[in-house]
């Protein structure tokens, strides 16, 4: 599966759970996470990879300051990776799930 298709399997899920995301790019730097996202009153970071993907140093760069000042950065690796985003983010936001 490609990046771009979990990517857009992100955005759809993020709607559907009533958020928002946005695409991220650093002027002047490399290794931005791919997505910013807003759901259910938290701010995360999101990069995506492909199974077999590689992360860069200056992603890993990157994602180890943004976590130093103390913000979530989740790497997405698939479809399944991001239901499991969604069902950590509502958990974490204290959303009821139905059974």
């Amino acid at each position: 599966m490609k990046e771009s298709a979990i990517e857009s399997y992100l955005i759809k899920c993020v709607k559907k759970a009533g958020g928002q995301t946005r695409k991220v790019s650093w002027i002047g730097r490399r290794g931005a996470p791919d997505r910013l996202v807003f759901l259910l009153g938290i701010l995360t970071w999101v990069e995506l990879k492909t199974k077999g993907g590689e992360i860069s140093r200056q992603q890993l760069d990157e994602i180890q300051l943004l976590r130093m000042y103390g913000q979530r950065v989740w790497l997405l690796w698939s479809r399944a990776d991001v239901d499991l985003f969604i069902k950590a983010m509502q958990e974490l936001a204290g959303v009821r799930h139905a059974h």
